[in-house]
């Protein structure tokens, strides 16, 4: 080959460019500061009535009209004119015992009915099942006439559960036991394999004995969730109670402190205030100790 050939030849580059590498990140969101800034306004509004509230149970003049965002003083005077002027620590006990045990029978009735509905096949199920959907969308209120009508001639004859006892307004609240509270149990009793209760049967167990023993401790998350929604909302309920419970001792937290700042709003606003965060010592002491279990029951029973 000629040295005029090899030249005509093309040549080929024998070395590439080295590539480029790209930025590095730094990992830091430049918009980041707007969600902050979203967040602290939302603490501010939602933590603005509680501040509030408290400020005004401290603040040594005790009404409306000297109440301030930061109070001059502080002082427990609010306490002795709240405890003197009604019987608070009557109501506090009314109401722990109304909603304690509402509570409890609420859900014992909420999931042996969910119970029935997830295991067992029978005529009426589903009918049954969409009948309480649809009770659920009926207000509460418009039960009211009947039972003051019932409880009243029901007094009667049995005093002990008639007006004025937390007895009988426990099984006014009993009425709606089952409710929208049998959706949320039998989903979560879905997510329960029926391979153990079937198990549990070939070896001799009754549906008593695999619901107490077997069933009821697998559940317990929701159990909790359950209890507590219960819970809190006969702690709060106001408009049966109110017209159940005419006594002054037989009166909850919720109708007594309402009397409370109807009788004179501006002399016992700093009382009723105190009162306000007395009353809401358990249900936050209640959500502290079971957090873990209410995430658990929300989310676990929301899927099959």
């Amino acid at each position: 080959m000629t040295a005029d050939a090899a030249s005509a030849r093309p040549t080929t580059a024998t070395s590439t460019a080295a590539p480029t590498r790209p930025p590095k990140s730094t990992g830091r969101d430049p918009h980041a500061w707007v969600r902050y800034l979203a967040i602290a306004v939302a603490l501010v509004f939602a933590l603005f009535p509680i501040w509030f509230i408290v400020a005004a149970a401290l603040n040594p003049a005790g009404n409306l009209n000297t109440t301030q965002w930061l109070p001059d003083g502080i002082s427990l005077s609010n306490y002795s004119d709240l405890t003197d002027a009604r019987p608070f620590w009557r109501w506090y006990q009314n109401t722990l015992v109304i909603a304690g045990f509402g509570s409890l029978f609420a859900v014992f009735i909420g999931v042996c009915a969910a119970y029935a509905f997830s295991r067992l096949r029978f005529k009426g199920r589903r009918p049954g099942l969409m009948t309480l959907l649809l009770i659920q969308m009926f207000p509460s209120l418009l039960t009211f006439v009947a039972l003051l009508r019932m409880f009243g001639e029901l007094g009667e004859v049995i005093p002990q559960i008639g007006f004025n006892t937390a007895a009988g307004l426990i099984l006014a609240y009993l009425g709606g036991a089952m409710g929208g509270n049998v959706w949320l149990l039998k989903g979560y009793f879905d997510t329960v394999p029926k391979e153990l209760d079937e198990a549990a049967k070939v070896d001799g167990a009754s549906h008593a004995r695999i619901f107490f023993r077997i069933t009821l401790p697998l559940i317990t998350p929701i159990l909790v969730t359950v209890g507590m929604i219960q819970f809190i909302g006969l702690f709060n309920e106001f408009l049966l109670a109110s017209v159940f419970l005419r006594d002054v001792d037989a009166q909850t937290l919720g109708v007594g402190l309402n009397a409370l700042l109807t009788a004179d709003r501006n002399k016992y606003f700093g009382a009723f205030c105190f009162g306000a965060v007395l009353a809401s010592a358990p249900i936050v002491l209640l959500y502290l100790a079971f957090q873990k279990q209410l995430v658990g029951g929300l989310t676990a029973g929301s899927v099959k």
